[in-house]
This record gives structure tokens, C-alpha cells and sequence, in this order.
């Protein structure tokens, strides 16, 4: 079989693609990625071979990003990312190359990501069934945002008919336990929870000189840095956790020169990027921004957070990180020092991220998805829940 993975950028869309694409091709299954060129990184970080599609131009996106930093409230700058970004320049410009693609490769099944819409379109083109994965933790209400204006728009221009069915109740598979959703979210009758593996641990180096100081690792994503937040929110954390008597591994990701942080507190390391796992087996506690991927990856290691929202769903899962116990939600990095001795003296943070992590060990494991992929391709439809 083969099952053709598509997505936009950035490793937050990428990654929770991954470990389904991991376990189609150890079922023995035929995989690519499609996906914007600056996307290619992440994918062949993961091993995975690679099909670049469309890119929206740079200096359509600087004024379209223009317009959402001036937005005055989360919820406008959220509308113009998903009706203009995502359903509107990368869908418009991956989906000639992903119409090529696909009428080439001929997939026999297109697993999506939420913020993916072209291949929507693709699968229709071939007749063949997508299936969504979410790469957000909540819930993503489609109603709340005016997508069919935009995906009518590409319907028309690409020469399709108008949708005429209700897509609600199709399949939505997501690596989130319940417990780190909205308890008001509605169970969609498509959804379907998984496990991914268990990160693989890693030794890591000694970078602060023999120090046995519990290790807090700090990551604000892979897209913060180039959103404007560097350096000002990292020095803030590196500043607030100067002398506390804790190690700090700091990444910044690959967009930035952690040069420009200057000189460094000895008890801080910075790196731009690191295997998450093999940093969960050693710390103690993480410093996050919000970003559904590292707060899944902290609350399936048992890791108690302190959030430090900036933007997208990184406020609603600080606010369900913090409402469930096993958390800290700040606004800003003031006040940080004090959040990170309070997750590490008081045992309720970390009791509560294990009873997290118990739930989503208590989930079915991956490999469950790629017989569910295997059904709906042969079937074009969804097996009933167990």
C-alpha cells in the first residue's frame, strides 16, 4: 500500500506525522512526505523520503504575517492564520505540484495534518480517501473559522465541484489523550487516540562541568525564534535562571545563531536542537512554550511544566496544562525562577503529569493506526469504535 503524508512547514506540522509514518513503513508500507521545500529538514531528519511541493512567496507571507502581528486579540490573529495562511496561500500554492504528484505516485490513501487542505483536494482528484491527524493537542473546531470561503475559492479555481458533504464525522486521529483537551470539546465520532512510541533515552554530554544540579530543559519551539521572539523571551529565561541552582539546557532551533545570545551563566547550555526524548530521561522539569509537540512529549515523560505562552493554541494548552495539575502557566518569563522551584519542590506537579502520562501509556499503540489506514483505503470508510 501506499500512503502519501502531507503537510506545510515547520516541525510542530510535521511532527506529529512522524510516528504514523514510522509505523506504516515497518508494517512494510510504501511512504512519502509531501510538503513545502522548507520543510525538508525535519523530514529527512525522521528518515523519511521527501516530495516538495508549492511554497507560498515571502513577500506575499511578510504582509500577511504583517496583519496578524497587528491583530488586537488571539482569536483575530488565529482567523487570519487559518483562512489566509493555511487555507488560503499554502494550500493555493502546494496544490499544483500535489495534483502532479499524486495523479504520478498514486497513493492509496493521504494522511493530512490539520493545517494541510491541498490534499483535500488531491485525494478527491484520484478518488481516494485522507484521513486527519491532528497537530494541535485541543480540539481544532473548524466551524470557528471561516474556511470555506477560501477552500470554495480553490474549489473553483482548480476546477472542482462545490463540497456537498459534511466532513464532521470523518476520520480524526490524534496522539492526545482526553485528559489534555477541553473537558467541553466535543468527542468528534471520528476521532481516534494512539500512542506513539516511547522515546528512545540518550546519554547526554556533561556540559556543565560535572554539576549533578536537576536539569530543567527550556524549548520554545521550532518557530518562536523566527517569529520575532529572539533573543529578548530566551535571554529573559536564561537571565531568570541564572543562579538558580539548577542545569539549564536551552534549544533554539535552527533558524537563529545561539551566538547572539551572548556570553552564558555557567549553569546554561544552549544548543539549537535536540532529540527531546533524549533529554525527558534527564530532566526534571521543562520550560515550554505551549507547543503542542513538546507539551505531549513533557506529559508522556511524567515531566511537570512551566508555560510560558506566546501564540496559536499555546494559551488554551498552558491553561489545560495548569488546570490539571501539572503545570504552571506564566505570562511572560517574569517570575519564571520561582515557577521552576515550585515544580521541582512540590511533588503534586509531577504526580499529576505521571497521571497524565498513565493515560496516554494506556492508549492504543500506533501500529493500531496503520490497520486503520489499511481499512479505510481498501473501504473508504471508518471501522466503528471498539
Amino acid at each position: 500500500m501506499r500512503i502519501l503524508f502531507a503537510t506545510t512547514r515547520g516541525a510542530g506540522h510535521v511532527g506529529p506525522l512522524v510516528p504514523f509514518a514510522h509505523a506504516c513503513v515497518a508494517a512494510g508500507h510504501e511512504v512519502l512526505v509531501a510538503a513545502a521545500p522548507s520543510a525538508a529538514p525535519h523530514v529527512k531528519r525522521a528518515g523519511l523520503p521527501f516530495a516538495a511541493v508549492g511554497e507560498p512567496d515571502e513577500t506575499v507571507m511578510n504582509e500577511v504575517w504583517s496583519r496578524v502581528r497587528a491583530a488586537t486579540t488571539p482569536e483575530d490573529q488565529a482567523r487570519i492564520v487559518f483562512e489566509e495562511v493555511f487555507a488560503g496561500e499554502f494550500a493555493r500554492s502546494a496544490l499544483p505540484k500535489l495534483l502532479g504528484l499524486t495523479d504520478v505516485w498514486l497513493p492509496d490513501v493521504i494522511v493530512r495534518e490539520t493545517c494541510e487542505f491541498a490534499s483535500v483536494l488531491a485525494a478527491e482528484s484520484i478518488g481516494v480517501p485522507d484521513v486527519h491527524v491532528a497537530c494541535f493537542l485541543a480540539v481544532l473546531n473548524e466551524h470557528d473559522f471561516d474556511l470555506y470561503a477560501p477552500l470554495a475559492r480553490l474549489r473553483q479555481d482548480f476546477g472542482f465541484p462545490a463540497l456537498v458533504h459534511d466532513r464532521s464525522q470523518e476520520p480524526y486521529l490524534t496522539l492526545a489523550p482526553r485528559a489534555l483537551e477541553h473537558p467541553e470539546f466535543p468527542e468528534y465520532a471520528g476521532t481516534r487516540r494512539f500512542r506513539a512510541p516511547a522515546a528512545r533515552a540518550r546519554p547526554l554530554p556533561d556540559w556543565w562541568n560535572g554539576s549533578t544540579d536537576p536539569l530543567v530543559y527550556v524549548s520554545f519551539g521550532s518557530a518562536a525564534a523566527g517569529n520575532g521572539y529572539f533573543p529578548e523571551t530566551y535571554l529573559g529565561a536564561i537571565d531568570a535562571l541564572a543562579d538558580a541552582p539548577v542545569r539549564v539546557l536551552l534549544t533554539v532551533g535552527t533558524e537563529v545563531d545561539p551566538a547572539d545570545l551572548g556570553e552564558l551563566p555557567a549553569n546554561v547550555h544552549v544548543e539549537p536542537w535536540v532529540p527531546q526524548g533524549a533529554v525527558m530521561a534527564h530532566a526534571s522539569a521543562m520550560v515550554g512554550h505551549g507547543g503542542s509537540g513538546s507539551t505531549l512529549a513533557a506529559m508522556a515523560a511524567g515531566m511537570p511544566l512551566a508555560v510560558v505562552p506566546l501564540f496559536a493554541d499555546q494559551p488554551e494548552n498552558a491553561d489545560r496544562v495548569a488546570a490539571i495539575g501539572a503545570g504552571l502557566r506564566l505570562d511572560g518569563v517574569t517570575g519564571l525562577a520561582d515557577a521552576v522551584t515550585a515544580l521541582l519542590e512540590d511533588p503534586s506537579y509531577r504526580t499529576h503529569a505521571r497521571a497524565v502520562a498513565a493515560d496516554i501509556a494506556a492508549l492504543p499503540p500506533i501500529d493500531h493506526a496503520v490497520r486503520l489506514f489499511e481499512h479505510i483505503a481498501e473501504t473508504g470508510i471508518l471501522p466503528l469504535a471498539a
